[in-house]
């Protein structure tokens, strides 16, 4: 476990790596995301707290920098350790969750399915930050601002969910 006060830079090459990573993979939810005018979404009713669609983007890569940092700094704590190779299968499942999302809402049009994947991978952030606390805080602190946006998805998903049956 780190110390409080110890300051860790994981090596380059697996910072480099794990934040090319997130980039890459949770871009392939883009794919399927349409958001322009005309388009389902821009259709849909949606709550008065909606971000305006530009905002989204530089959101989202700048979150996949921030997940690929703290990534780095768990997995440069040593991969083999059995609670490294837990909390990384645990971050892997949700990033899993967080690009389906994508599919089940924009490509099935399915508000309904998007907020049951959506609750699922909260959930698994905030266990991905208690398990990343355990081997070095600062990766913890690394996936807040992604818990704080994801719940303000969460509450946008279920708001579209309720004003569109």
């Amino acid at each position: 476990m780190e110390h409080a006060d110890t300051l860790h830079i994981p090596s380059f090459p697996k910072l480099v790596a794990a934040a090319l990573s997130c980039i890459i993979v949770g871009s392939l939810g883009s794919l399927v995301t349409v958001t322009g005018p005309g388009s389902w979404y821009a259709s849909l009713a949606k709550p008065f707290f909606t971000p305006p669609g530009w905002i989204f983007a530089p959101v989202w890569i700048i979150l996949f920098i921030l997940m690929g940092i703290a990534l780095s700094l768990v997995w440069d704590a040593g991969i083999q350790r059995r609670e490294v190779q837990v909390a990384i299968g645990i971050f892997g499942i949700q990033f899993g969750l967080n690009v389906l999302w994508s599919f089940l809402f924009f490509y099935l049009r399915s508000p309904l399915l998007g907020f049951v994947d959506i609750i699922f991978l909260w959930i698994l952030i905030a266990v991905s930050i208690a398990l990343f606390f355990r081997i070095r805080k600062s990766a913890a602190y690394f996936l807040i601002p992604y818990i704080a946006w994801v719940t303000i998805a969460t509450a946008l998903n279920g708001a579209i969910y309720v004003m569109n049956p």
